[in-house]
């Protein structure tokens, strides 16, 4: 039997983390974390203000999905985080080394159109363009796949069940 993965579904605001994540746990049979919910109440009002986080604002936030990320390793989980710099990325693989990342990509004009019509989001659209420039997709070294956000929410969480499929089973 295939030892679950523990998955961080990344990418930009708008990509559909929270609308993936949940279905691509689905069908993996694990359970949901979403990433906002780790967020200290702080983050989230510098947020809504329009204003971007800084490093030291995200540490206790990866610090807290990490830990749930660790504590499902060998059993399986997907949770959703921007993971947008290789030093978070870093920073969630030093509390959790077998986790792998599913990031959903796609360019700038599809992704600002899908967050124009979202509904009760605290991250604005006029954030996206300070997201594109943090943004350092996977390197080559990273565990983990790209999958395009191209298409609908089943069309895509099924792309990326398919890519991790091709990812050496997680360890025991």
């Amino acid at each position: 039997m295939r030892t679950p993965h523990v998955v961080v579904v990344m990418g930009v605001a708008g990509t559909g983390k929270t609308t993936i994540g949940p279905l691509l746990a689905a069908r993996l049979g694990v359970p949901y974390a979403e990433g906002d919910d780790f967020h200290p109440e702080a983050n989230i009002a510098k947020m809504s203000a329009g204003t971007p986080l800084d490093d030291d604002d995200r540490w206790p936030w990866l610090d807290a999905i990490g830990a749930w990320a660790h504590d499902r390793a060998g059993r399986g989980g997907v949770v959703s985080c921007s993971a947008l710099k290789r030093s978070y990325r870093d920073r969630l693989r030093a509390a959790a080394p077998d986790v792998v990342f599913v990031h959903l990509s796609g360019d700038r004009e599809l992704i600002a159109d899908r967050m124009a019509h979202r509904q009760g989001h605290f991250m604005p659209t006029a954030l996206l363009d300070s997201q594109f420039a943090t943004l350092q997709p996977l390197g080559a070294d990273e565990a983990g796949v790209a999958v395009s956000v191209a298409g609908g929410p089943e069309e895509i969480a099924d792309r990326a069940a398919r890519a991790l499929d091709d990812l050496p089973d997680a360890p025991r």
